[in-house]
């Protein structure tokens, strides 16, 4: 028999997921974050029960960071069997970094690995099973670190990922209580996660010292601190659109840097948001305001790029001739040669291929033919004399880009030319030993000359072809 408050805590939860399925199409696949605690454990058992087992498969990630993580793996497994629901699973090492939270890490890599499990499962919407005193925790934790606007949004009930899948909230407005109740009305059996009691942890602290407080003297916190977040996720919409405005005025080579002068005749705030916003497009973590009020100092004050000591995960702020971008490497490195990539040549035996493919450099390079005499047009003898390979700048290569000009470097042809250092990092092509071919400065002209001299280039067809390199659009 179900009692009336069986039945309460059947329709909140229930009303909330069905809510979620409503928004998406008919067909749509819906992945569930199955960690076997508590949230996950009745959002699994409600989404069954609403959208159905066919349509729902059940994601876990084993971290490895407790000793009862593979009898996790092993209840999770069972759990979704019970429910008649795919399942699988991904293990994923944290690794334990110097002044990397074990937190954030773990969750990063969490997110990759779900990213993964719904592609291979054609997932078209995950669901996750944060609450409204998740959010609360969120946005106090965020307030305590003196957080943005873009913190203290905290988590969307929804949002769409690069991949394509939506990332859903279906329980955010409702209270842990009310899971716990949905839970036990049902029998459901969950994991409790020692680690969860750990006060030295932040969040930990906050949930079994603070809140509990705050709610004898604030009831409604919970409530006021979702506006909050609500409320700064508005603006922060608007700053975004403010910084896609200036973004368009200043962005230079598909966004992928910027022009010096327009962003710095910005005032400093939307400077800020601006680089902010351009970091985020490029994939980067978001920097510190300390950090990027700094950055635009430098930037009115540094004469050249040499004076630019701004470093940031793993990436340092250059400005080359009037742009503004961000390298791989340290400041304290010298310019350009942070790009050497030292990838795994790769060697063709060209016998006429139209495109040869490198997946490693996110590129192509392709055969054009050509007419003799055309800028850049080499023998089809020049091709077939020597295995062809593609390899990385090593540093110190020469070449001669004009028949009668001189052997030159490179770094000094790319510099001379413009060309900006993130579009330094190209395979260079060889035949046998003899560098023949770089990407945005042609032929190596000292290499034709030579193969003439030897007569391999008076061979039995007259052809010549053009290579072209072509970088994917799409980066993955």
């Amino acid at each position: 028999m179900v009692t009336p408050a069986e039945s309460s805590a059947d329709r909140i939860v229930l009303d909330a997921v069905g809510t979620a399925l409503a928004a998406l199409p008919s067909h749509a696949r819906v992945g569930v974050a199955f960690s076997g605690g508590l949230d996950s454990t009745v959002l699994l058992d409600a989404a069954v029960r609403v959208a159905g087992a066919s349509r729902c498969v059940a994601l876990h990630v084993h971290h490895g960071l407790s000793a009862n993580a593979d009898q996790w793996l092993g209840h999770c497994e069972a759990f979704a069997k019970s429910r008649g629901v795919s399942f699988d699973a991904r293990r994923v090492e944290v690794p334990r970094e110097a002044g990397v939270s074990i937190e954030a890490r773990a969750r990063e890599l969490r997110y990759e690995a779900l990213d993964e499990m719904c592609a291979q499962h054609r997932v078209d919407a995950l669901w996750l099973a944060q609450h409204a005193d998740d959010q609360a925790e969120t946005v106090l934790l965020q307030l305590l670190r003196g957080a943005g606007l873009a913190g203290l949004s905290a988590m969307a009930p929804s949002r769409e990922t690069p991949h394509g899948v939506m990332r859903v909230r279906p329980l955010l407005h409702l209270l842990r209580a009310q899971l716990e109740r949905y839970a036990e009305a049902h029998a459901l059996p969950w994991i409790d996660d020692e680690s969860n009691a750990d006060t030295r942890y932040a969040r930990n602290a906050l949930r079994h010292e603070i809140l509990p407080a705050l709610a004898v003297r604030f009831p409604g916190f919970r409530d006021a601190l979702a506006r909050t977040a609500a409320h700064a996720a508005s603006a922060q919409r608007l700053l975004d659109d403010l910084a896609r405005i200036d973004l368009r005025e200043a962005a230079r080579d598909e966004g992928r840097a910027l022009a010096r002068e327009a962003l710095l005749s910005l005032d400093d705030d939307r400077a800020s948001n601006l680089l902010r916003y351009w970091m985020r497009t490029l994939g980067m973590p978001a920097a510190s305001a300390a950090r990027l009020a700094d950055a635009l100092r430098q930037l009115h004050t540094a004469d050249g790029d040499r004076q630019l000591r701004v470093d940031h995960a793993g990436q340092t702020l250059r400005s080359y001739r009037g742009l503004v971008f961000w390298e791989a490497g340290d400041s304290t490195e010298p310019h350009d040669e942070t790009s050497l990539s030292g990838r795994a040549p790769a060697v063709l035996v060209w016998r006429g291929e139209a495109v040869w493919r490198l997946p490693q450099w996110r590129g192509t390079f392709v055969f054009v033919p050509a007419a003799e005499g055309e800028a850049d047009a080499i023998p089809e003898a020049a091709l077939l004399q020597a295995p062809l390979s593609a390899r990385s700048r090593a540093g110190g290569e020469r070449m001669r880009a004009s028949p009668d000009g001189p052997s030159r470097t490179l770094k000094n042809l790319f510099q001379e030319r413009g060309v900006p250092a993130w579009k330094r990092d190209v395979p260079l092509i060889f035949a046998g030993d003899t560098l023949l071919f770089v990407p945005w400065l042609g032929v190596n002209h000292a290499a034709l000359k030579r193969a003439a001299a030897s007569g391999r280039s008076r061979a039995r067809s007259a052809r010549h072809f053009r290579i072209e390199w072509r970088a994917d659009l799409l980066v993955a």
